[in-house]
């Protein structure tokens, strides 16, 4: 497994409005929004919660942990 790096800055508003638009664009959520407090606002399916994430570094993470589950829910195919 290849290690990385930790983070040597927080993330930007503009990495998680990037990341938001992939996540929407390749339907593994139906809306990310971000509101005037700098929260995002975010669900999974049309009938789904909304949830409400406290900023960039949130939606990173979220990012983070549906490529990680994408990634490992994949059958191998080596």
């Amino acid at each position: 497994m290849i290690s990385r790096r930790p983070r040597s800055s927080e993330p930007t508003a503009a990495e998680a409005s990037a990341w938001a638009d992939v996540l929407v664009r390749r339907r593994l959520l139906h809306t990310a929004v971000l509101a005037p407090t700098g929260q995002w606002l975010v669900q999974n399916r049309p009938d789904g919660p909304v949830r409400v994430l406290l900023g960039p570094a949130d939606v990173i993470a979220l990012a983070a942990t549906i490529q990680h589950h994408t990634r490992t829910m994949r059958p191998e195919t080596r």
